[in-house]
């Protein structure tokens, strides 16, 4: 069965498995998450959930919002996620907590990156920096050379060039769930995630699973 839950990232540590040998863990508060709304295929066209989590004070949300929330009858959320899950058992008004996954199981996390701001070549792709003697100057971190000259006259599209970095979404895939602890709501996965500690991420099942 499909499965996914919303999270937000606690942060690293590392653990011990059975051998004794140590394994690098992000750890994840995930969920628990309410069931906004259920789409179907006979409706909507497609099979679909849209979980709601983290609880706030209801005059914080628009009236469509509140008014999506009430026919629910579930308490006010501040994320709201459609996940396209098929052949789910799911229905309006349950509740999703972080024991939906299992130890062994393989998941994708997607988060948002960290933002950089703008960065340069040298940061942003990992470019060679130029010579620093033979009169190159003081643009060692440059871009360097951009095509060709008389034709085409212009920077083709795709041309690796400064700007801005970070702050994007990220998706993680085939990362192995190493501990669950329900009664904290805590997930532990093997390896980084995207994102800064507290980001907003969401789990779901691998797609690839390799």
């Amino acid at each position: 069965m499909q499965k996914a839950i919303i999270g937000r990232k606690v942060g690293m540590t590392q653990i011990f498995d059975d051998a004794g040998r140590v394994v690098p863990v992000t750890v994840i508060e995930a969920g628990p998450c309410a069931v906004v709304q259920k789409k179907t295929v006979e409706k909507d066209g497609y099979e679909a959930v849209q979980l709601g989590f983290e609880d706030i004070a209801e005059r914080k949300l628009t009236k469509p919002e509140a008014g999506h929330i009430k026919k629910a009858g579930v308490s006010a959320k501040r994320v709201l996620k459609e996940f396209k899950l098929e052949g789910t058992e799911l229905n309006v008004g349950d509740v999703i907590r972080a024991d939906v996954f299992a130890e062994g199981d393989i998941v994708d996390v997607t988060g948002v990156s960290k933002g950089k701001g703008t960065a340069g070549t040298v940061k942003r792709f990992g470019q060679h920096m130029q010579n620093h003697t033979h009169g190159v100057g003081p643009v060692h971190r440059s871009a360097g050379s951009m095509g060709a000259n008389t034709d085409p006259s212009r920077v083709m599209p795709g041309t690796k060039l400064p700007g801005r970095m970070g702050a994007e979404q990220v998706t993680v895939q085939n990362l192995d769930v190493v501990k669950v602890d329900a009664e904290t709501n805590m997930i532990a996965v093997r390896g980084a995630i995207p994102g800064p500690k507290g980001g907003l991420v969401f789990i779901r099942n691998a797609v690839k699973n390799v």
